[in-house]
């Protein structure tokens, strides 16, 4: 944690956790299960192979979450292959361009229902009350809700827009404006995009 490389990527994180309202301090309540943390560290490279950026992620230890106190439904659902492949097949023999998206720190734009309490970031804890803890107003990495959470507020916007769920794979949107068509492919934070327009 001493190296400059991953403190610059850990005050990143930190930074985008703050400017997101990720969490309240609070003092910490008696008898309340306040889950663990860690940073994350990982080397992204570019496409040639050369180092690219340090990333420091900020990561909650779901295991010490208790069921029916900080967490209930955790189920999401993921994109089967057989319709990635019908519709990678229907893009590659119409000549459609494909699309990959990555959205950038999903999973820290979803909001909990349950109430959740963890530890303040190791290295950056509040030295005016370092024993207080973060009640959580929005969605960690390692939340055993947290894709659950994200898919129901991706699948809400993207129906908002015009798409519509597949029947038989709810990962799937469909987007229809007259003969022109959009498949939108949701894979957790990732997504493919194929249209017949541009």
């Amino acid at each position: 944690m001493a190296d400059p490389n991953w403190q610059a990527a850990m005050t990143d994180e930190y930074k985008a956790l703050i400017d997101n309202g990720t969490w309240h301090l609070v003092p910490r309540p008696p008898h309340a299960n306040v889950i663990t943390s860690k940073w994350v560290f990982k080397h992204k490279y570019h496409v040639d192979g050369s180092l690219a950026h340090h990333k420091a992620r900020w990561v909650v230890r779901g295991f010490s979450q208790q069921y029916n106190i900080d967490y209930d439904e955790t189920f999401s659902p993921v994109v089967k292959p057989a319709t990635i492949r019908v519709v990678l097949s229907i893009a590659a023999s119409s000549s459609w361009p494909i699309h990959q998206l990555d959205v950038k720190n999903a999973f820290l734009h979803d909001h909990l229902d349950e109430i959740v309490y963890c530890q303040q970031p190791p290295g950056f804890a509040d030295p005016a009350t370092p024993d207080h803890v973060c009640l959580l107003q929005k969605s960690l990495y390692g939340l055993k809700q947290v894709p659950r959470a994200w898919y129901q507020r991706f699948a809400g916007f993207v129906q908002r827009s015009g798409f519509t769920a597949s029947v038989s794979d709810t990962s799937l949107f469909v987007y229809k404006e007259g003969a022109d068509v959009a498949y939108l492919l949701l894979y957790v934070d990732d997504i493919i995009l194929t249209t017949s327009s541009p």
